[in-house]
């Protein structure tokens, strides 16, 4: 006979229900085990969504404070601004009128914030550029003179910066261009010194010999700054690596260096642009992270 057989049927049955009273209770401890830790980790998760609300709603609160600061006198860009600053009080109104939120809902916030942010910015470059112009239309000749010296001031420091820079970036291997100049091209390709005339500017250089460089494909930058000292770009992603840095650049081409001698050509289009200013255009050149060459190119 088995053991149980041999244990009265009442005594029998206690043990079966003790037994399973401590199933259950085990079973019950892990559950509640379970419903704690994800209690705990929903508070986490749900903590961490009201920081990235609370986050959002600094964002479009500073973005609204921003639009505030922003003044013209153009009647057009201040109904856009009025448009654009109503559209982020709506959605910070939104945002903090909604209770239950989510990772994705939070996800489209940033978002939107993003694209608002980008939008003002571009408020700002057009605002500042306005104001700038209508400055020089209205400015006394003392004010002229002085952001004349300001703007040599910061021209002196650029040339310094880049004096160190090239002194800390010389290598035995650096390329160099000689014989580089920059020429103004009308429409029908003759040589042109009027800024309103010139649809091209072409850098013609000779990338000189050079045994101990790398030889193959290489990247040649040019970066042309005008008279007021702002660079002449196609697209805000043309940008290479100078140091630690990606700076923009004007024009690229690519040439396939062996170790001597090479003419190289590279043009600036400015067919559809705006006309060029008259003054002193700063052009540098560069290959393998090194200004190889810098030349001026006067218009009239």
């Amino acid at each position: 006979m088995s053991e149980f057989e041999n244990i009265p049927k009442h005594k029998s049955k206690n043990l079966r229900n003790n037994i399973i009273v401590i199933a259950l209770s085990a079973i019950l401890v892990v559950m509640l085990v379970l419903f704690f830790i994800q209690r705990r980790e929903h508070r986490s998760i749900m903590k961490d969504i009201t920081a990235e609300k609370d986050s959002i709603q600094n964002e479009l609160t500073q973005i609204v404070a921003g639009y505030d600061m922003l003044k013209t006198e153009n009647d057009t860009i201040n109904e856009q601004l009025v448009i654009a600053q109503a559209k982020v009080r709506d959605l910070l109104i939104e945002v903090e009128q909604t209770k239950r939120v989510s990772y994705e809902k939070i996800s489209d916030y940033q978002k939107q914030v993003t694209t608002l942010r980008g939008i003002m910015r571009d408020f700002v470059v057009q605002i500042d550029s306005l104001n700038k112009r209508n400055e020089q239309l209205m400015a006394e000749n003392t004010q002229v003179k002085e952001q004349f010296k300001q703007a040599e001031i910061e021209k002196e420091q650029l040339s310094q910066e880049k004096e160190n820079l090239q002194k800390n970036l010389q290598r035995a291997a650096q390329l160099e261009a000689r014989e580089l100049i920059a020429e103004g091209l009308n429409s029908r390709n003759k040589e042109t010194k009027f800024a309103n005339r010139t649809a091209i500017i072409r850098i013609s250089f000779v990338l000189g010999k050079n045994v101990t460089s790398k030889r193959g494909p290489k990247n040649i930058y040019v970066r042309i700054m005008r008279p007021d000292q702002l660079l002449m770009t196609k697209s805000p992603n043309d940008l290479f690596q100078f140091e630690d840095l990606s700076i923009p650049f004007s024009a690229m081409r690519e040439v396939n260096y062996e170790g001597q001698d090479l003419p190289v050509n590279i043009f600036w289009d400015n067919t559809g642009e705006t006309a060029l200013m008259v003054g002193s255009y700063t052009i540098d050149l560069f290959a393998d992270g090194n200004n190889i060459g810098t030349t001026t190119i006067e218009f009239k």
